[in-house]
């Protein structure tokens, strides 16, 4: 037991002193080490063979926001891993996706969950989602030591405001910059080309279903560019990750109900390679 909390197994005296309500704050204060940039000060090893995440994308529909992420995680030129999870749930109506160094990112995207419960649990409510956004704003400047010795770390964070029914996208930059993007957006190794397919696919108000569709032919075209990113493996069984996010709460699909979604897009290919094409209008 902690050498300030006492035989009762009270809390210690430090978690009872007045402060914000923080949790990051808090441990910067009292136990710096706990925190991402601790690696800051490791060897000049290098870092282009730690494993990487890759392609993110967002988009908005009719009811809420749509994110997804391919699976898998690159080190140098070599494939880390095909069950790499690179989207996770911030709480009931948020999720943040992360592209980057990969320990430092779910690190930063694991204490973003603490960071809001504890919130959460200190002032009985929910945070706003433009609060939410601007916490993760200085998770990622605290980073920054990390991102110029070459680990660097980025997010895409959306969610659903149930107060005023909005839905909203925030992009970073390595410094903490945050944006707010309207519609849609993707980061990432592949995002230039996810990009393309979503600005060419993506119309106001898409039903869940057809917005679904979207974000997975935004990542097959990805996976058939970008060496670091994969698209649905119907071989493996590998599907993209995919968070839906509206008034009904946060929710992951299943392996089953992407893998659905993934064979009517391969389908869709085999009729036309090159991915359905927008109107010209």
């Amino acid at each position: 037991m902690p050498a300030d909390s006492d035989d009762l197994g009270r809390l210690p005296h430090v978690s009872l002193l007045p402060g914000s309500s923080s949790f990051t704050e808090f441990v910067a204060v009292h136990s710096p080490d706990l925190l991402p940039a601790r690696f800051a000060a490791a060897s000049g090893r290098g870092v282009a063979d730690l494993p990487h995440g890759t392609t993110i994308v967002a988009l908005t529909f009719a009811d809420g926001v749509i994110m997804a992420a391919d699976r898998q995680v690159t080190a140098g030129s070599m494939i880390g891993s095909r069950h790499g999870e690179k989207i996770y749930r911030a709480d009931e109506y948020s999720s943040v996706g992360t592209a980057g160094t990969a320990g430092i990112a779910v690190e930063i995207a694991r204490l973003f969950q603490v960071e809001l419960e504890h919130y959460e649990k200190i002032e009985g409510t929910l945070l706003s989602l433009d609060g939410k956004a601007n916490r993760l704003s200085g998770m990622v400047r605290d980073n920054l030591p990390l991102a110029m010795q070459g680990m660097a770390a980025i997010p895409l964070f959306a969610g659903y405001d149930p107060d005023s029914g909005i839905s909203k996208i925030f992009n970073y930059d390595a410094a903490g910059g945050r944006s707010e993007i309207r519609d849609y957006h993707a980061i990432g190794s592949g995002s230039i080309f996810a990009r393309g397919a979503l600005k060419k696919l993506y119309q106001d108000d898409l039903p869940e279903q057809d917005a679904l569709l979207v974000a997975l032919q935004a990542i097959y075209d990805a996976g058939e560019e970008d060496t670091a990113t994969m698209g649905p493996d119907l071989v493996r069984e590998i599907y993209p990750r995919v968070h839906v996010m509206s008034a009904a709460g946060n929710r992951r699909l299943t392996d089953a109900e992407v893998g659905e979604l993934a064979q009517q897009v391969v389908a869709s290919r085999r009729v036309r390679p090159d991915g359905p094409r927008a109107a010209a209008r």
